[in-house]
């Protein structure tokens, strides 16, 4: 086989067994508890897998407030039928996890995006995609070697997923717009950042597909990136590393691809160049050193594909959890607490040592995510803030 025909064996990894479509009531639910002030992406799935349905999760979630101390509450069906119709008027839609359209890899990740907003050709999302990342201030070379790469990826079947940053980005999404690349943006998908790649920006939207798990309007802040990158990653099978500083974003990218278990790529650059730095050390660290695209193709022909992860239920009948009321005397609720600490405790080892029930934990638990009190870690694990 010609190392840059299409993969077929490769395209397997994106067949899915089909399920039957969400309910109404439920999708515009898990589009309301993704909305919601305080539900990450780890709150919702955990609330998703404990109440069975987000419909059960919504009406649980005043009592899980108060027992916090927290004024949240669900975002109204009004509010996202208004943004519905905002994004509409883009030429965009929402697609939530559940929907028969949701990228199947990304569903595999720990903490998907409950949704997202794509603006654009959303079929892309269920093509093969090879993310290429990179320096923003990358040098001429740079640019031509992204440009190189995207083009043959392209050639090859390959969907080119980026950031739409300057530099490494905007180079790889350019050379790709004939065989079609996904811009993954940091704030909302009305909201170009950097300014300067508009006509880019309209480009994708044409003629590819932008995506975004921000509300409309949400202006991106540094910590919207690290989360931006997750997606870049885990829509794609692959993480190429063109140039990259030993502090850049591209860098966050290449560990998140690690851990959700995909194949990272670095092109090798001069000792010399900071901007070689970065690659030069995922490459010590055992990401694949390529100098052709056809080695990327090999090796993601003989990849695994990532563990699957169980998708989240369209229906299920809801698991009934306790969440004491704070007047109530609760002598497990210091316990746990005690038990907690800045290091990741796994949530089976709290349960043993605490002699709480797993139902009542996990209320507990939920109760202090919501009042930013606990983050959640891979593994089953916990550990408070």
């Amino acid at each position: 086989m010609n190392a840059l025909t299409p993969l077929p064996l490769l395209r397997l990894m994106f067949q899915t067994q089909a399920s039957p479509p969400l309910l109404a009531g439920e999708r515009l639910a898990r589009i309301r508890l993704a909305r919601t002030s305080r539900v990450g992406p780890v709150t919702f799935h955990e609330m998703l897998g404990h109440y069975g349905s987000a419909e059960a999760a919504l009406e649980a979630l005043p009592e899980l407030a108060r027992t916090a101390r927290l004024d949240t509450r669900a975002v109204s069906a009004a509010q996202i039928q208004r943004e519905a119709a905002d994004l509409a008027e883009l030429g965009g839609r929402f697609i939530v996890i559940g929907d028969d359209d949701y990228p199947a890899l990304l569903a595999q990740i720990a903490d998907a995006p409950p949704i997202l907003s794509v603006i654009g050709d959303a079929a892309l999302l269920a093509r093969p995609s090879v993310a290429v990342v990179g320096a923003r201030n990358a040098s001429v070379n740079g640019r031509r070697l992204a440009a190189q790469f995207a083009t043959e990826l392209g050639r090859a079947g390959q969907v080119i997923t980026s950031g739409l940053a300057r530099g490494i980005d905007a180079a790889a999404h350019e050379a790709a717009l004939p065989s079609g690349t996904v811009a993954v943006l940091a704030g909302g998908v009305d909201t170009v950042y950097p300014p300067e790649n508009q006509d880019l920006y309209r480009t994708i939207a044409g003629r590819g597909a932008i995506v975004s798990e921000a509300p409309l309007g949400t202006r991106p802040q540094a910590r919207h990136f690290p989360r931006r990158n997750r997606i870049v990653s885990g829509l794609s099978a692959g993480v190429l590393v063109v140039e990259a500083a030993l502090q850049s974003g591209s860098l966050i990218t290449a560990r998140q691809a690690a851990e959700q278990g995909r194949e990272v790529f670095a092109i090798p650059g001069s000792p010399l160049d900071p901007r070689a730095r970065g690659a030069n050390r995922l490459i010590r660290e055992g990401a694949h050193l390529v100098e052709e695209t056809g080695e990327i193709l090999a090796h993601l022909a003989d990849a695994p594909a990532p563990e699957p992860r169980p998708v989240a239920p369209v229906k299920a009948v809801p698991q009934q959890i306790d969440i004491p009321a704070q007047s109530t005397p609760n002598p497990w609720r210091d316990s746990v607490i005690a038990c907690l600490g800045p290091a990741p405790t796994k949530v089976d080892e709290v349960v043993r040592r605490c002699h709480v029930s797993a139902a009542e934990l996990a209320g507990l638990l939920l109760e202090l995510e919501l009042a930013g009190r606990l983050e959640r870690h891979r593994g089953n694990s916990v550990s408070l803030i």
